[in-house]
């Protein structure tokens, strides 16, 4: 049995999306040492959907610490949402981008972390509503997933109840915040290898630690 990598992630979190470059860095480090396991959060879950003009103060106050702790950049699409909180039709949620992350998984589950850098990049840069089942058709397209069986499994019970498993995982792990990553060794011991956002060097010296014999 491979060490298993859990990135716990969600598509709505700032900080997730200033992680990509490093994710990015860590699975090309790692990819024929470990498995990687996307567990989606469920951060923004709201029995009745709220607007985004709830969140966007704080987030207007916070994504330039992202940029500068990162060296991301938001796109200007996302951020006409965030300084136009008013205008804007957005009722955030978690919980269909977890859906399909779970729907991917069944197609690519090696490629669980290449997609969810893509949900992060299609909300925080290109400005795209991952509530709204058309943001995810120029992912379709990248992936050749065919749109008829994609959009009929997003809606399907298996795959709903496949994303707040996710949730409840996250929770069980004791996840306090977005991103944060949990190593499993062969043993089954499960060690914590980050709580927020965390430098690749850092993550490095962690992970090699653990692994060596």
């Amino acid at each position: 049995m491979q060490p298993i990598l859990y990135y716990c992630y969600d598509a709505y979190c700032g900080w997730c999306f200033g992680n990509r470059d490093t994710m990015a860095q860590v699975y090309k480090t790692y990819n024929t040492t470990l498995s990687v396991e996307v567990l989606s959060g469920g951060m923004v879950i709201n029995a009745t959907p709220k607007p985004i003009s709830l969140t966007a103060d704080y987030i207007k106050n916070a994504y330039g610490n992202v940029q500068t702790a990162t060296g991301c950049t938001f796109g200007a699409d996302y951020l006409w949402h965030i300084n136009n909180p008013h205008k804007s039709d957005w009722y955030p949620s978690s919980e269909k981008p977890a859906i399909a992350m779970s729907v991917f998984k069944d197609t690519y589950p090696t490629m669980q972390l290449q997609f969810a850098n893509d949900l992060l990049y299609a909300l925080h840069y290109d400005g795209r509503d991952l509530c709204d089942d058309e943001s995810y058709r120029h992912l379709l397209v990248k992936y050749n997933i065919d749109a008829t069986t994609f959009y009929q499994k997003i809606k399907e019970k298996t795959y709903n109840d496949a994303a707040y498993a996710e949730f409840k995982v996250c929770q069980q792990l004791g996840v306090k915040g977005f991103p944060t990553l949990y190593l499993q060794l062969p043993n089954k011991a499960v060690h914590a290898i980050t709580n927020g956002y965390t430098s690749f060097t850092i993550i490095k010296e962690r992970i090699d630690l653990l692994l060596t014999p």
